[in-house]
Formats: structure tokens, C-alpha cells, sequence
């Protein structure tokens, strides 16, 4: 785009806003991946075997949730843009619609995936052994779904509001709860019997549920939660709420053709070997917590650019977009520098098993080349999404990773018996094609926008 000629004030305003925004949503973002870390690391340490379980376990699972977090998206973009409308007091309809929403689909995605998520797991080609440990963990993680969508929903309406800080220590809170459950259910304390990935599961379920009931709980005692219209009953806006489920629609499946294709690289890790999942679930982990960075500034991007877009400002729209690119860009190299040359160290937190280390180290190194791509893709995509460009990022991912990384991923990895660095070239190539195009689009609505009115 022919970025707006901003004055460096402007810039400035707009880069302290969206670091006001994005901190806190940065840090629950990290709490995100902080019960996920908590697992890898307990269950990893208590045996590599059953790390691999834990992971191809919670795959399945990772789709929906993904999902499910695209369908909710629009309870953030919608609360966003009331607010920049000037009308907050229709914000709490938003968020009972949203709620609604999340309850239906992750009880039904719970039942689907353990009615059809071990006869999947078993006819995948896995070993025996294998896929009848992952189905035990993922029955227990079926579980956690409704806790997950409930407390997400919740979270996102509060982000829409630009108040993301009690999400965040809410989010901490939950993760010592995981951890606490880790402790004592994976090795088996206190008496218990070690339960290893099955122990990860409960503990996930034991944390996200009470995220779920603290997140509602702190909702409805806010000061301006009736003020809000948290407890109204308004007459029912066919046209908000179609909006809302469509910026979902479209984000879910972008999402899903982005998650289902992430999870089918552990299913290929999984024919090369149990110790290849084990290293391959290591990789994504760290890179999976690295993105938590990104992630959270996307959704200051987004309320940002939902605003600005509510608002009418064309020109506040493109600027939100590309401070955030600057910004999310610029980090995420900083993060990748220091990422490459500790690598092993890295490696080493998560498991001592010397064959697990000799294919994880290259490949973190590896990883470090695509956290850059990757951010900025998340970024974009969210900005396009608040500024009404619903279905290009959908089509984008489908390409990018559907298309793309999957079967790119298969052949580099076996045929060419590259094995997990075969997954990881093929995340990077998917990375930068899956940015390149949603940065382009926004470039191109930016020099639209910027035609109509004369910038």
C-alpha cells in the first residue's frame, strides 16, 4: 500500500496504543502456551514415550480449539467496532450471543471427537501401541472443550473492550492450577498412580474449566457490566448477529484449514517414528510459544483496526496495519537471533533423551527462519479481518498450508528422507507464501482506500 503520509505523532500514538492493547494480551497468549509448555515439559521429563502419546493425543483436539477460537473471533471484532461506533451499550449482546455460540460447538465438537477421534487415531497408519496412547489422552482432553470455549469467548469480548489485563492474570492463575494438577497426576504423587500423558489431560481440563467459571465470575461483577448491557435483554439484531457469525465463519475456517494442516505434520512425524513425535512436538512447542507473541499483538491489531474501521477512518485503518507489521516483524527477529545459537539448550528443558535431541536441535535452528513469516501472516490476516475482508485469509491458509505444506511436507520428509527438518523447510516455505499474499491484500485495500479519499 502507499502508506499515508502520518505524522511521526500519529505514529507514535498509534504504536503506544497498540503496546497498551497488545501487552497484556501478549501475556495471556503466553499463559496459553504456558499449560501447554507445563504438559510437554512434565510429561516429557517423565518419559519420551509418553510425550508422543500427549501430543498426537491432543492434535485432534487442537483443530477444534483453533476452530473454535476463529468462530469466536467475531464477539472481538464486533465488540471492537461497537465501541468505535460509539455504542458500547450494545456490547453485551455480543458477548451473550458469543457465549451461546461457544457452549453449542464445543459440546458438540467434544462429543464428535470421542465418538470418532480413536478410530481416527488407529487408522492413520500409527503403531498400535502409539495411537492406543494418544487415544486415552485425547478422550480426557474431549473434556476440557467447553471450559476452553466458554473462558475464550469471555476473554475476547473483554479484549474487544480494550481491557485485556484481567484476562491475562485470570489466564496465570489457571496455569499454576495446571501445574499444581502436572505435578501431582503425571508422575503419580502423593500415592497416586502415574497417569503420564493421560495425568497432562486432566490437568488441562482441571485449569481450562477454571478458567472458564473465574473468567464469567469477574464479568459479572464489573462495575459497568449492566451499563454494558451484559444483563439486558435487547431485541434480537438479526443483521449484528449475522455479521458476527460470518467474521467467524471465516476466520474458524482459516483456522482450520491452518490447525488441520499443523496437525497432520504430527501424523507424518508419526510414520517416521514415536521418538520423531516426541521431537517434532519439542519444535512446535517453542515456535508454538514464540507465536503467542505475534498472536497477541494480531488481536491489538485487530481491535485496533475494528475501531478505526467503525469509526470510518480509512487512513486510521492502514496505519493500525502497518504499525503493527513493523512491529510484530521487527520483535520476532530479535526473538529468532536469540533463539538459534541456544538451541540445544532449549532442546535439553524439554528432554534428555539423546536421539530425541539429535533431531530436535537442527530442526529448532531451522524454525528460528520461519517465526518471521509466520508472525506477520497471523497480523495480517486479523487486520484484514476487522476491516471487513472476511475470506481472503481463509483462502490464503488453504493455499499456503492445505495446498502446500502438507503434501510438501510428506515428500521432503519421507521420499526425500529429510525426516522433522522435512516438516520444518516445509512451514517456512508455507510461512512466507501465507504472509507475502495477506500483506499484499492489505497493501491493495490500503491503495483503494487511499483513492477514495484522496490521500
Amino acid at each position: 500500500m502507499d502508506r499515508p503520509a502520518a505524522h511521526p505523532s500519529t505514529v507514535r500514538s498509534e504504536l503506544a496504543q497498540l503496546l497498551t492493547l497488545s501487552w497484556p494480551v501478549v501475556i495471556s497468549r503466553l499463559g496459553i502456551m504456558g499449560m501447554g509448555l507445563c504438559d510437554a515439559v512434565v510429561v516429557g521429563r517423565f518419559s519420551a514415550t509418553q510425550l508422543g502419546y500427549h501430543a498426537l493425543g491432543w492434535a485432534p483436539t487442537s483443530v477444534v480449539i483453533t476452530m473454535m477460537v476463529g468462530l469466536l473471533t467475531g464477539i472481538q471484532v464486533m465488540t471492537a467496532r461497537a465501541v468505535g461506533e460509539g455504542r458500547p451499550e450494545v456490547t453485551g449482546a455480543v458477548l451473550r450471543r458469543g457465549l451461546v455460540y461457544s457452549a453449542w460447538i464445543s459440546m458438540a465438537s467434544a462429543a464428535v471427537l470421542a465418538l470418532g477421534g480413536p478410530h481416527f487415531l488407529h487408522g492413520i497408519g500409527l503403531e498400535r501401541g502409539l495411537a492406543d496412547g494418544a487415544s486415552r489422552a485425547l478422550l480426557v482432553f474431549c473434556l476440557s472443550l467447553p471450559g476452553w470455549a466458554l473462558g475464550t469467548a469471555a476473554a475476547f469480548w473483554l479484549e474487544g473492550l480494550s481491557r485485556p489485563g484481567p484476562g491475562a492474570w485470570i489466564m496465570w492463575i489457571a496455569n499454576g492450577v495446571n501445574l499444581a494438577f502436572d505435578l501431582v497426576l503425571v508422575p503419580g504423587t502423593f500415592g497416586l498412580p502415574a497417569l503420564g500423558a493421560v495425568g497432562g489431560a486432566w490437568a488441562t481440563t482441571g485449569a481450562r474449566t477454571f478458567l472458564a467459571v473465574a473468567m464469567l465470575a469477574y464479568i459479572a461483577f464489573m462495575p459497568d457490566a449492566r451499563a454494558l448491557g451484559v444483563f439486558d435483554r435487547t431485541p434480537r439484531d438479526r443483521a449484528a448477529a449475522a455479521e458476527q457469525r460470518r467474521i467467524g465463519f471465516g476466520a474458524g475456517v482459516s483456522n482450520f484449514f491452518e490447525v488441520a494442516a499443523f496437525a497432520s505434520m504430527n501424523i507424518i512425524a508419526g510414520w517416521i517414528g514415536g521418538l520423531a513425535v516426541a521431537a517434532w512436538a519439542i519444535v512446535l512447542n517453542v515456535m508454538a510459544l514464540v507465536f503467542m507473541i505475534p498472536l497477541g499483538l494480531a488481536t491489538g491489531a485487530a481491535v485496533r483496526v475494528g475501531r478505526a474501521y467503525g469509526a470510518r477512518d480509512r487512513v486510521g485503518v492502514a496505519r493500525a496495519g502497518w504499525v503493527a507489521f513493523v512491529l510484530t516483524g521487527g520483535f520476532v527477529a530479535l526473538i529468532g537471533l536469540a533463539i538459534w545459537p541456544n538451541a540445544a539448550l532449549v532442546a535439553r528443558g524439554y528432554t534428555t533423551n539423546p536421539e530425541t535431541l539429535a533431531m530436535t536441535v537442527p530442526a529448532v535452528v531451522l524454525a528460528c527462519l520461519m517465526l518471521v513469516p509466520d508472525s506477520l501472516q497471523v497480523v495480517a490476516a486479523q487486520a484484514l479481518r476487522s476491516r471487513g475482508d472476511v475470506w481472503l485469509p481463509s483462502g490464503a491458509h488453504l493455499t499456503s498450508y492445505v495446498l502446500v505444506m502438507m503434501p510438501l511436507a510428506w515428500w521432503l520428509a519421507i521420499p526425500r528422507g529429510l525426516g522433522i527438518m522435512g516438516l520444518v523447510w516445509a512451514v517456512l516455505i508455507a510461512s512466507l507464501l501465507s504472509g507475502g499474499l495477506l500483506i499484499a491484500r492489505f497493501w491493495q485495500l490500503g491503495r483503494r482506500d487511499a483513492a477514495m479519499t484522496g490521500v
